[in-house]
């Protein structure tokens, strides 16, 4: 495994993540509005940005860590389609793991309905499916001869 490409896949994983959900919210304008119909429940804006540094630093070190998993799961991935082929299905199964451990967990523990959760659940999917992808076209095994 090699650290600085674990990192380099991680920032790239961090950047695609924050483009998706700064992009689904621009393209998705009823998922906002569903947030905001639960006031009571979710942080203003205004609110969230006191806390964002914190949120931004756990959510790289998440990422870095799907990183981590990333290289040593496919530590055989030859060239950038079979990453990125790699990193989609990877992907994709955290995108299924948040829907069940963060997304339904939330409406079972939460009063929010379920136009909300069906809506999270699409975006968190896509946007883990990003992620994986973004992680897999950029890490590279380290060659071994």
């Amino acid at each position: 495994m090699s650290f600085s490409r674990i990192a380099l896949a991680a920032l790239g994983g961090f950047v695609a993540y924050f483009f998706v959900g700064f992009a689904t919210f621009g393209l998705v304008p009823s998922l906002k509005n569903e947030f905001l119909k639960y006031q009571n429940i979710y942080r203003s804006q205004d609110a969230m940005k006191a806390v964002m540094p914190a949120g931004m630093a756990f959510m790289f070190l998440a990422i870095a860590a799907l990183a981590v998993l990333y290289a040593m799961l496919c530590q055989n991935a030859v060239g950038p389609a079979e990453g990125l082929r790699l990193g989609a299905l990877f992907g994709s199964l955290i995108g299924v793991f948040a829907i069940g451990s963060f997304v339904v967990h939330n409406y079972v523990n939460l009063q929010i309905g379920l136009k909300l959760t069906v809506q999270q659940a699409v975006a968190y999917f896509v946007e883990w499916l990003v992620v994986g992808a973004v992680i897999g076209l950029i890490y590279r095994p380290l060659v071994r001869h």
